[in-house]
């Protein structure tokens, strides 16, 4: 069985009432929670909801048979009874105003999933309805089977809602959601504060459940989920799986880096490599491996923390200058800078970096490689996002970059990736599925250096 739960729009509530809905039902099944769109920090709620790690599907990243197998693989992983896929935005908003990719139309679509729509209701009653229809007459081919109010008034103003929305639609409306500011979520730069930082999130997370069970129709909302079909996979090959050679990589995982798609990771393991933990904030140097691996966080928010560990500092900076492999994405780029905002890093690459007040870059990325390197080899063209607030200053040392941005902005001109001393660093967030050959070509080039 399985839901997509979309929003009308941003800020409707979709989070809080989505993680809600999977902390309640995990009471009695085994929730298999996914997310739409390139999104780091709203799995980690869903995660701490259900207590199963939940998985990003986006068709940018990926074709339709590899968000079937995706979906399947996620599924099997933890061996889950129901799944529940919260979206991104409005339902259709995604790349282009007239296409599907990138949405959550277009996910709903390769699952064939039954969607409820969350809307935020404030002040509306007929024009609810309104807003149902346009949503169900833009693509007659989605299941749009539900709908839940967000932010009603009281009482009156939900019933009002709910039979304009049923009378006009022929829709069923499975819940209203009171208005109260106390179920928003803290929020920063990069969106919501991440799970993983916050204990005092899964209070939060049990007052959502709260709200839900007292709110939302859930048997409705199960028997929605009955009408799913099953998904039939092709094709359940998601990356390559090529390398024989066995090698360990040093992840850092802690509060500071924890921007890693669980698939990049699964599909190391795929080719041979043992994945090891390790802290750059508590830990005082690396673990005994052949490569690392530094994905994307928050070092700008834990720059005296980090500075402060010096042997860690030193410890990477030697596996560098030894010309073991590094590879890592935006605030993995950032900690291997020489400085954040004035406070040292480890110093790999020879520039400074700092934070700005506006995005430098919020979009989907196509690179093509320039020159072999270690996730990729010459004329290689793969897909990715970048999100961050921070700018690195190459402008007195200029590097040979590794990949020209066909789309999005990278470090500087339309180029993002310094490598040097076999370190590679970008801003470019990597999907496994959205670069195929990511894991095999890294850990080939680890085996061979």
């Amino acid at each position: 069985m399985k839901v997509l739960l979309a929003g009308t729009g941003s800020g409707v509530g979709k989070t809080t009432i989505s993680t809600g809905i999977m902390k309640v039902l995990s009471k009695k099944y085994n929730v298999q929670p996914f997310k739409i769109g390139p999104d780091y920090i709203d799995p980690t709620y869903h995660t701490l909801a259900t207590g199963n790690t939940s998985r990003n599907l986006d068709s940018f990243f990926m074709d339709e048979e590899q968000i079937k197998a995706s979906f399947k693989r996620g599924i099997e992983k933890s061996n889950g009874d129901i799944s529940i896929i919260e979206g991104v935005r409005g339902l259709y908003e995604g790349l282009s105003p007239t296409g599907n990719v990138g949405n959550s139309a277009s996910i709903a679509k390769a699952l064939d999933a039954p969607i409820i729509l969350i809307m935020n209701a404030r002040s509306l009653v007929k024009s609810a309805a309104a807003i149902v229809l346009g949503f169900k007459q833009l693509d007659p081919q989605l299941k749009i089977e539900g709908v839940i109010l967000n932010k009603v008034k009281g009482k009156r103003h939900y019933k009002k809602a709910k039979e304009s929305v049923e009378k006009l639609t022929n829709t069923q409306v499975i819940g209203g959601i009171p208005r109260d500011e106390s179920l928003a979520v803290d929020e920063r730069h990069l969106g919501l504060v991440p799970a993983l930082e916050k204990e005092t999130i899964a209070n939060n997370i049990e007052k959502w459940a709260e709200v839900v069970e007292a709110y939302i129709d859930l048997d409705a909302l199960i028997e929605i989920m009955k009408s799913s079909s099953k998904i039939k996979v092709a094709n359940s090959e998601l990356w390559k799986i090529a390398n024989k050679n066995p090698s360990k990589i040093g992840v850092a995982i802690d509060e500071v880096f924890n921007f890693y798609y669980p698939e990049n990771l699964e599909s190391l393991e795929d080719n041979k490599a043992k994945i090891i933990p390790f802290s750059p904030l508590k830990d005082e140097t690396i673990p005994d491996v052949d490569a690392l691996y530094i994905g994307g966080g928050y070092p700008e928010i834990f720059k005296k923390e980090l500075s402060a560990n010096e042997s860690m500092l030193e410890s990477i900076k030697q596996f560098s200058v030894d010309k073991n492999p590094i590879y890592a994405e935006c605030g993995g780029m950032i900690y291997l800078s020489k400085a954040i905002d004035g406070s040292k890093m480890v110093n790999n690459f020879p520039y400074e970096s700092f934070m700005t007040e506006k995005v430098q870059g919020l979009s989907y990325v196509i690179a093509k490689s320039l020159d072999n390197n270690l996730i990729s080899n010459k004329d290689e063209v793969f897909r990715g996002h970048e999100f961050h607030y921070t700018k690195i200053d190459i402008e007195n040392k200029k590097p040979n970059l590794a990949f020209d941005i066909l789309r999005g902005r990278g470090i500087a001109n339309n180029k993002d990736g310094i490598f040097l001393n076999n370190s590679l660093a970008n801003f470019i967030h990597i999907h496994a599925c959205s670069h195929p050959n990511f894991a095999y070509n890294f850990t080939k080039n680890i085996t061979e250096s």
